[in-house]
């Protein structure tokens, strides 16, 4: 079974969890470690002879096209994540339309290449952003991967579908939503930060569960996730902080062994066998 591996491009200081305290005025006066992280990415994947997808902002690709030539030239897919991680539900949707556009025209000036796939920051496409489907396939997106179906503080639409499914009738665009782990009658995640938390056997667990069902799993994580070395945002909230900074130095071994115990691809090959029965 092939599982679809993604990368969600963004900077340390660009994450949800510092939204609140890190004005977006100042990230240029910010040290930038997305380029040095990203290509630590590129070598841990080439050393493990796997390709995936990066769902990348534009405003990263804007200040460093050479980056996502290198992920293109490497045999992985360069996706869309916006421009400058705004959470879809917080955008009208004239917004989110232009947001699509200025990113998606940046990266492929970059990339060299067409952008069909789209994941929306923080996971933010749920039950309040009903028209954001649509935009996406007026748009000709191929697919979407920004549904979270679990529910959590931050993002989450409970009664989303688990695997693969076409949110419009007269399209054939594909929602692709990230694995959730099954444990009774809960939903739990298993990307990002739970993957760093929660012990590694929980999310090989979690592949497995979605694998023995027929169905692909799809994984994501961030560069920074394995930069322990980032500075610190002193004055961001404990949870925040406890979200962010634990086990980052865990985090590359552990993507090794998750890689080396199952099949992985980029998440456009995935949509294209999902895509025959949804």
């Amino acid at each position: 079974m092939r599982n679809g591996l993604s990368v969600d491009v963004e900077d340390w200081f660009q994450v949800g969890a510092f939204e609140k305290v890190i004005d977006k005025r100042d990230w240029e006066s910010l040290t930038p470690r997305v380029e040095r992280n990203t290509d630590a990415v590129l070598a841990l994947f080439a050393e493990s002879g796997v390709r995936a997808t990066f769902f990348t902002l534009g405003w990263v690709a804007e200040r460093y096209p050479a980056l996502i030539r290198r992920i293109v030239d490497g045999g992985h897919e360069i996706a869309s994540h916006g421009w400058d991680h705004d959470r879809v539900f917080t955008m009208t949707p004239e917004q989110f339309r232009a947001d699509l556009a200025r990113a998606r025209a940046t990266i492929e000036d970059a990339a060299g290449t067409a952008v069909t796939g789209y994941r929306a920051p923080s996971f933010s496409i749920d039950q309040r952003t009903p028209w954001a489907h649509a935009i996406l396939a007026e748009a000709g997106y191929r697919y979407s991967s920004s549904v979270a179906p679990l529910v959590h503080d931050h993002y989450g639409w409970r009664d989303a579908p688990r695997f693969a499914f076409r949110p419009l009738d007269d399209s054939d665009l594909i929602e692709l939503p990230v694995t959730v782990a099954e444990v009774g009658n809960k939903r739990l995640a298993t990307g990002g930060g739970f993957f760093r938390l929660f012990p590694g056997a929980f999310s090989s667990w979690a592949v497995r569960q979605v694998n023995a069902a027929a169905r692909p799993a799809v994984f994501y994580f961030h560069p920074w996730e394995i930069d322990p070395g980032q500075p610190r945002v002193a004055n961001a909230p404990l949870k925040s902080k406890l979200r962010h900074y634990s086990r980052l130095g865990a985090m590359a071994g552990k993507l090794r062994t998750l890689i080396k115990r199952h099949d992985w691809g980029r998440v456009d090959q995935v949509v294209a066998v999902e895509a025959a029965r949804a």
